[in-house]
Formats: C-alpha cells, sequence, structure tokens
C-alpha cells in the first residue's frame, strides 16, 4: 500500500472515531448521542469540544489530501454545528440534535473511498470490546 493511500486510510481511521464519540456512543434508529450532544448543555466544554474535533476532522482531511470541494462541504457542517454550541439553552437543544461532526466525517470517508477505495477496520479498532466487528460489516456508516 501506498504511503498517501495509508495516509488517507488512517484518515479514515480517525473520522471514524470522531463520529462516533462526537454523534453515536448511543444510537436508538437513526438518532444518536455523542459527546458533542451531551457537552453542549455543558457551557465552555461545549465550544471546546465541538471546535477542537472539528479542527481534528479538517486537519485528517488535509492530510488525507480531501478535495477542496469535500473540505468546504466539512467546513460548513462543522461551522453550524460549533456555532450553536455558544447560544444557551435554545443553541444548546440544536447542537444536541445535529449530527455536524458525523456528516463532516462521512463526507470525509466518502472523498477518500473514491479516490482510495474502501478502509478496513480490524477487530478492537475503537475500544477491547470489538466495536471494529460492527464497524466491518457497515454498522453506524
Amino acid at each position: 500500500m501506498s504511503e498517501h493511500r495509508e495516509k488517507a486510510h488512517r484518515a479514515w481511521r480517525s473520522a471514524e472515531r470522531i463520529k462516533r464519540l462526537s454523534d453515536r456512543l448511543v444510537s436508538i434508529g437513526p438518532f444518536g448521542l455523542g459527546l458533542d450532544g451531551v457537552l453542549a448543555w455543558v457551557p465552555g466544554a461545549n465550544v471546546v469540544y465541538s471546535v477542537g474535533a472539528a479542527g481534528l476532522l479538517i486537519y485528517e482531511g488535509v492530510l488525507a489530501g480531501a478535495s477542496a470541494a469535500t473540505l468546504a462541504r466539512m467546513g460548513l457542517y462543522l461551522a453550524a454545528d460549533s456555532a450553536t454550541s455558544g447560544v444557551p439553552v435554545v443553541g444548546w437543544a440544536i447542537d444536541t440534535l445535529f449530527p455536524g461532526h458525523l456528516m463532516a466525517a462521512k463526507a470525509l470517508q466518502k472523498d477518500i473511498e473514491a479516490r482510495h477505495g474502501p478502509s478496513v477496520l480490524t477487530d478492537g479498532w475503537f475500544s477491547r470490546r470489538g466495536v471494529g466487528r460492527a464497524a466491518k460489516a457497515g454498522a453506524g456508516r
């Protein structure tokens, strides 16, 4: 596997972790809740987490060589998600329900897959409880 392809697949796996931590720690059907939704109700922590996770996703996108259009789309999702974090109560509720990190991570993953093929997750890539098995089968995508 080429070095550039390996970097892209590493970015794909990082995006998968961020998307699950931010918006899919607990899922019920199409709805999910993660750290972004929980921390939305903690003033200060909400903005720090949202902007930090957004920065990591954009950084991974740049390292993976994502297209300018993908980076722009990711930026829009993440800006909308992070902007709501600063508005008390109504903004926090919107931040809890809007899966901006998940949408940005999916955009990055689709870009990587289009250029480098699908990424493979090994067992235990996320935790010791074998979450990787479900991810391999395409769960959460």
